[in-house]
């Protein structure tokens, strides 16, 4: 069994035992580091392909993420960790590249939990991973994952409310007039093919039968494959008007690809999940300027906004 896979059964066993929202609630001090490694060329490439990110001389902005999100499980599921991993949501990531990571660069991967947030619904924990190469921090992002529960105060007092609150409301409001740049089908599989190039194998993502143990009436898409998904557009997609692209998922053969332009690396994201995106899909990428949003029908997926090298 993968690192992974260990760090799933060990929050499945634990989870049952923590009570979210207790008092006195505090975060474990210690970082789960990962040594300096060059990235594997074919999972890279296989991620490129599913997402759509067509850059050979750069990682995707999202695929430091990726290759900490088990370092992230492994401190998530420690017994120190206030919160039950299981019914975790993920509820925003903000990630800036200090420079483009590169796929030669050896880089040492560090994720810690940086602080406790009051929410409305529960308490926050925001998860910060950092990418570095010869000891320069060239990457990280800050995620914020919600245990629900009844509110009842913040825990770790009120320097525990700032950050969570600041990346959220920077946000574009849902369905803030952007148009519409292209539909994309979401195929059935989806979730079972990027837990495969990720390791993600979340069963809320795999199939309706796993997925409804945890309150789905279908499998639901991975948060991070929308926010990739929607980067690789934004850096290389047509321009939003009539005609534009629609197609499948990248990779399936299927579709019609948009020419693709420089449009200036994206430095940085911010974005917000909100409503999953149940399988099979159809979802329309709208966007105007540095504001993006992904939204099926009426209903609001994900929004952001990205900052670009000029």
């Amino acid at each position: 069994m993968t690192s992974l896979g260990m760090s799933l059964l060990r929050g499945a066993v634990t989870s049952p035992f923590k009570r979210a929202g207790g008092p006195g609630a505090t975060l474990p001090t210690g970082r789960e580091v990962l040594p300096a490694a060059p990235t594997a060329p074919a999972p890279l490439a296989a991620y490129r392909a599913l997402c759509g990110f067509t850059d050979p001389e750069t990682l995707p902005l999202t695929y430091p993420h990726v290759l900490g999100f088990p370092l992230a499980m492994r401190l998530m599921t420690r017994r120190s960790f206030p919160l039950p991993v299981l019914g975790l949501v993920h509820t925003w990531i903000e990630i800036t590249a200090h420079r483009p990571p590169r796929p030669e660069d050896r880089l040492e991967l560090t994720v810690y939990a940086a602080e406790l947030t009051a929410h409305r619904r529960g308490t926050e924990v925001t998860v910060v991973t950092e990418a570095r190469c010869a000891g320069e921090t060239v990457w990280e992002s800050r995620s914020g994952y919600l245990s629900r529960h009844a509110a009842s105060g913040a825990p770790g007092g009120t320097a525990a409310r700032s950050r969570g609150a600041t990346v959220r409301a920077g946000a574009p409001a849902a369905g803030a007039g952007l148009p519409a740049v292209a539909e994309w089908r979401l195929p059935g599989d989806l979730g079972r093919r990027y837990g495969a190039v990720s390791g993600d194998r979340n069963p809320i993502h795999l199939h309706p039968l796993t997925a409804r143990l945890f309150g789905f009436p279908r499998h639901i898409a991975h948060g991070m494959w929308t926010v990739a998904r929607c980067l690789a557009e934004a850096e290389t997609g047509a321009d939003a008007g009539p005609g534009t692209g629609t197609g499948t998922v990248p990779g399936t053969g299927a579709g019609t690809e948009s020419g693709a332009r420089d449009r200036g690396r994206i430095r940085s994201v911010r974005a917000e999940f909100k409503a999953p995106v149940l399988l099979p899909a159809t979802v329309t990428y709208a966007a105007a300027a540095d504001a993006f949003l992904l939204r099926g029908g009426d209903r609001v997926h994900l929004t952001g906004t990205v900052v670009r090298q000029r």
